[in-house]
């Protein structure tokens, strides 16, 4: 797909369904991402692929996050817990920020923010549909912790994608 067409043409999925991308296509999408424009050359972007275990623990982490910030049901915290499942493929895209660098802090989430977005015009390059979520798990310490980042390090997407359901 050629790059004018890829920005013209791209937009967030409403849902997404399997199949992600391959193990190979992952990796060629998040080499693309690391692509970004990087003052300092920091390379503040940790992405972390989940699957499995890791995957269920993210998901009842995010639904207790939310719970934590407002009164919801068993059931609803079921559901939130849910949501976060139904994509294929699920990466955490986050900004470890290098509080030693003369780089200030806004400009590593803007890189993160950059590779993101070269993330979702490689994805939709390859056919795959992306949504970028965040939500109270973003901002959350105890889902930090779970994803070994550290309090002041920052979640700037829930990266979802699978094939675009219509």
């Amino acid at each position: 797909m050629e790059l004018f067409d890829a920005i013209a043409t791209r937009s967030s999925a409403g849902r997404l369904a399997a199949p992600g991308p391959s193990p190979s296509e992952l990796e060629r999408l998040l080499q693309a991402a690391a692509r970004a424009p990087d003052h300092g050359r920091l390379r503040p972007w940790r992405f972390i692929v989940l699957e499995g275990a890791n995957r269920e623990a993210f998901a009842a982490a995010a639904a207790a996050a939310k719970r934590a910030l407002s009164a919801i049901t068993e059931e609803q915290m079921a559901a939130d817990r849910d949501k976060v499942l139904r994509s294929p493929t699920l990466v955490i895209a986050a900004c470890a920020v290098d509080r030693n660098s003369k780089i200030p802090e806004i400009e590593q989430i803007i890189a993160v923010a950059a590779a993101v977005e070269n993330l979702f015009l490689a994805a939709h390059a390859l056919g795959y549909g992306v949504m970028w979520k965040t939500g109270a798990a973003a901002y959350d310490a105890k889902v930090k912790a779970l994803l070994g980042l550290q309090t002041h390090d920052h979640i700037v997407a829930i990266v979802h994608l699978g094939t675009r359901v219509k």
